[in-house]
């Protein structure tokens, strides 16, 4: 069977496809400035281009959010008019990380581009700055920070340097992909993908398969082109949000209401896991990902249409409720570089108010006896421990219950979960488990 990684195009097919696919970062990244996120933009902007270019679109935009303030210092962009920045932005991505692309193409493909955002001044001018970016020799290191300054600060703060800059080295690579089994288990699903050719290692703390970096030359499929996605066998779930689930050790045969559940792989894991789960989420926009999740995994999940805030349910009505609240993802980053250009501390102090609300109203639906667990993907104390201990505050009724369910480095000093990239290796989550006393 030949394996489906797949080969890199020779210089002419990308040469080819350069124009469509710089066409649709700029307008991906245009997107993202005003206020999407990389994901949908992504998927609003590459449907009509064929799956080769979709991947160079993504792997320019994703690389110049990931570098961003590499690529500023130098192309100086301090100077130039706002509207070409991400035109420059994607030439200089291009022609230093991408060494597949001649430099000619780089630079023409840019050049047409400033010529359609702003004359043809603009396009003399990114002539002349891509052609000088060449001529230098600048390449983007790969290593280093491209975050927001005053992120930096707050992390080194908070984890020391040497683990800081530990976490945005991470943040600035590729996240590893995982797959959790559904309807397959983890042996079928590694036969399957080996006999594919996509080698696979046991993910940290034996959550799931993690595909190994692919052979130089060639690309894993994507998920959707995977052994196993038609039929079900597997989610692509990080192992920080599986162990999630682990650590809220829910008890077989328990009613759970997941209050914001999309896209669902939690819902889907704590039902194979022996809850009876109800998954709900306020965002309609994304309840047909939520119901496809579900679908496909073969679980008896029911999903409603849900805001927590206005009590869809009666008061005690259920065994645990599970709030993975919004936020800020700051443990994510790796898979979402849009997000360190959009975390603001103003935000992450909205997010919190949010959040606390989020746990107020989750914990009138929590029977004498029960369980309520609050997540997040963020590493943000505010978002974390301080809404936690906040509300232990004004609750009584309420106290931690810590299970010994995951590995004890993966515990806080308080007994609360916390996953961290530089440590762990998977993205950054962090959970607390309360129990409603009888």
């Amino acid at each position: 069977m030949r394996s489906p990684c797949r080969p890199l195009r020779s210089k002419g097919c990308w040469i080819k496809g350069a124009t469509a696919a710089r066409r649709a970062a700029l307008e991906i990244l245009r997107a993202v400035r005003a206020g999407a996120t990389l994901n949908d933009a992504r998927d609003r902007h590459l449907a009509a281009l064929a799956e080769r270019d979709r991947r160079l679109a993504y792997e320019l935009s994703a690389g110049v959010l990931r570098r961003q303030t590499e690529l500023d210092d130098a192309l100086h962009l301090a100077r130039v008019d706002p509207r070409l920045h991400d035109v420059l932005r994607l030439g200089a991505y291009q022609l230093r990380a991408l060494n597949r692309v001649p430099a000619h193409a780089a630079v023409s493909t840019s050049v047409e581009l400033a010529r359609e955002t702003t004359g043809e001044a603009a396009a003399r001018y990114v002539n002349q700055a891509l052609r000088r970016i060449a001529g230098a020799g600048f390449r983007v290191s790969g290593v280093g920070g491209s975050h927001p300054e005053w992120l930096v600060r707050r992390w080194r703060s908070c984890f020391g340097v040497q683990d800081a800059d530990r976490l945005i080295a991470w943040n600035d690579s590729r996240a590893p992909l995982t797959l959790q089994p559904a309807r397959w288990n983890e042996q079928m699903l590694r036969q399957a993908l080996e006999a594919a050719g996509i080698e696979v290692a046991d993910a940290p703390f034996a959550t799931g398969l993690r595909l190994n970096d692919p052979t130089p030359g060639t690309r894993h499929p994507r998920p959707r082109d995977l052994p196993g996605f038609t039929e079900g066998g597997f989610l692509v779930q990080d192992p920080a949000h599986a162990l999630v689930c682990r650590f809220a050790a829910i008890p077989a045969g328990a009613r759970v209401y997941d209050a914001c559940a999309a896209p669902g792989g939690k819902a889907v894991t704590l039902e194979r896991l022996g809850a009876r789960v109800v998954a709900g989420d306020a965002r309609r926009d994304r309840l047909a990902r939520l119901a496809d999740t579900t679908r496909r995994a073969g679980v008896a999940i029911r999903v409603l249409g849900a805001d927590l805030l206005a009590a869809p349910f009666a008061a005690s009505a259920w065994d645990a409720v599970l709030v993975d609240a919004p936020c800020t993802a700051t443990g994510t980053m790796a898979r979402h570089p849009d997000a360190r250009w959009r975390v603001t501390a103003r935000a992450i102090a909205r997010a919190a108010v949010r959040q606390r609300a989020l746990l107020e109203a989750a914990a009138r639906l929590v029977r004498p006896g029960g369980l309520l667990i609050y997540a997040t993907c963020s590493l943000e104390p505010e978002e974390n421990t301080d809404v936690v201990s906040a509300f232990l505050t004004d609750h009584a009724e309420f106290t931690r219950a810590t299970a010994a369910a995951v590995a004890p480095e993966l515990l806080s000093p308080a007994g609360d979960f916390q996953s961290l990239p530089q440590r762990h290796g998977m993205d950054g989550a962090y959970a607390a488990r309360l129990v409603r006393k009888p």
